[in-house]
């Protein structure tokens, strides 16, 4: 079991925390803020011990001079002072006679956040590349590293395992909930435990799916993916996705899996992924050449809700349709109805998942969301985390 923020005694010490504030922004505003919020329980559990907080996260990638211009955390800054209701001193520098007088002038209780930390990465991705040196420099500005953002837990940064490598460490609230579920999902569900599998290419979840059809008891496939399937099965999919890479991978799952893996019965296509296109429910045998397959259909939804009423735990990574575009979000929406109504844990997966769910008005409808994308994908996939091995055993 990993050490918790809870293991260390925080009055008076610099404590690092490394959160995920990786939000979208646009013309300087922040239009989702969930990760900010997410993180609050372990930066107020530190202010409430006397730690002087110094927070570091990233935004964006940074490939030209351009990119600094574009994903400051200034704006991060403000919407978290608001979220505190206390000042949050902002550094626009990650290195340097600055920060370093800011974070020595920082009073018990006091919370700063520096930029960006891929700013680093403009000459030599010292960040991305975990740079010996960078982390070394890092860890030198604190006395405790505490990590809480799952969000990057696959990466080995010099902000998460550069940071780690040199300090007295442990995982926040936020990492210890992530883990809790996601953990428990794959390693000691209750069951029956299903998984709901979208998104586009079959060959993004190729690792989940052949790690989680030896758990799960069931596979729910929708999303762009279930149309290679299809293809596998022998139907035809019109201009539907076709991932003609994972096509044989796709046989195979079918032919040992059988039992398991669920396909959609009927699906809703379209003329073009568009607004205002021809709607065309159909069978998954009557789809025509010019059709594309863009949402599961009404009897798919009730085949997948006969497996998810009777199942104790839930995963789902990816929506079941094009949840952007009006209809076409009707089968995420319907399946957020049923899932809500399930006794059971129902785990939402990162991405566009969350970003669907919590833009339907579900946030609060579920066990847990999980806040990573590739970390959530690569924890199902059985792969350890970089960010979370360095952590210290209790």
């Amino acid at each position: 079991m990993k050490k918790t923020i809870k293991d260390f005694d925080l009055s008076s010490k610099k404590v690092i925390i490394r959160v995920d504030f990786n939000v979208p922004i646009k013309n300087g505003i922040i239009t989702d803020d969930n990760r900010i919020k997410e993180s609050l329980p372990t930066i107020k559990y530190a202010i409430d011990n006397g730690a002087k907080v110094i927070l570091m996260a990233h935004l964006g990638r940074i490939k030209t001079e351009d990119d600094l211009e574009h994903n400051s955390l200034e704006p991060v800054a403000y919407r978290l002072s608001e979220l505190l209701d206390k000042e949050v001193i902002f550094v626009d520098q990650t290195h340097g006679e600055l920060l370093e007088r800011e974070i020595n002038n920082l009073k018990d209780g006091s919370v700063l956040l520096m930029e960006n930390t891929r700013f680093e990465d403009l000459n030599g991705n010292k960040e991305s590349g975990n740079d010996e040196t960078l982390g070394t420099y890092w860890a030198s500005l604190g006395d405790i590293f505490i990590n809480d953002a799952f969000g990057t837990a696959h990466r080995a940064h010099a902000s998460n395992v550069g940071i780690a490598s040199h300090l007295p460490n442990g995982i926040g609230f936020l990492m210890e909930k992530e883990l809790k579920y996601l953990e428990k999902a794959i390693t000691n569900p209750d069951r029956p435990f299903t998984v709901i599998l979208g998104g586009s290419k079959v060959s993004d979840k190729i690792k989940v799916i052949e790690n989680l059809v030896k758990i799960a008891d069931y596979i729910l496939i929708g999303g762009g993916m279930m149309y290679t399937f299809l293809y596998a099965k022998g139907y035809n999919i019109g201009k539907s996705l076709l991932d003609s890479e994972s096509i044989a991978f796709c046989k195979d799952m079918l032919e040992k899996y059988h039992n398991k893996i669920i396909l959609p019965v009927d699906v809703v296509c379209g003329l073009a992924i568009e607004e205002n296109t021809e709607v065309i429910p159909c069978k998954v045998d009557e789809v025509a050449d010019n059709y594309i397959g863009l949402d599961i259909g009404e009897n798919t939804i009730q085949l997948f809700k006969s497996y998810l009423n009777k199942s104790k735990t839930v995963i789902w990574n990816g929506p079941v349709g094009v949840f952007e575009i009006e209809p076409f979000d009707m089968g995420t929406k319907k399946l957020c109805d049923i899932l809500t109504n399930i006794d059971g844990d129902v785990i939402i997966g990162g991405g566009d998942t969350s970003a669907a769910i919590i833009g339907m008005g579900y946030q609060n409808s579920f066990a847990h969301i999980s806040t990573g994308g590739g970390a959530s994908l690569e924890l199902l996939e059985g792969k350890p985390l970089p960010g979370i091995e360095i952590i210290d055993e209790k």
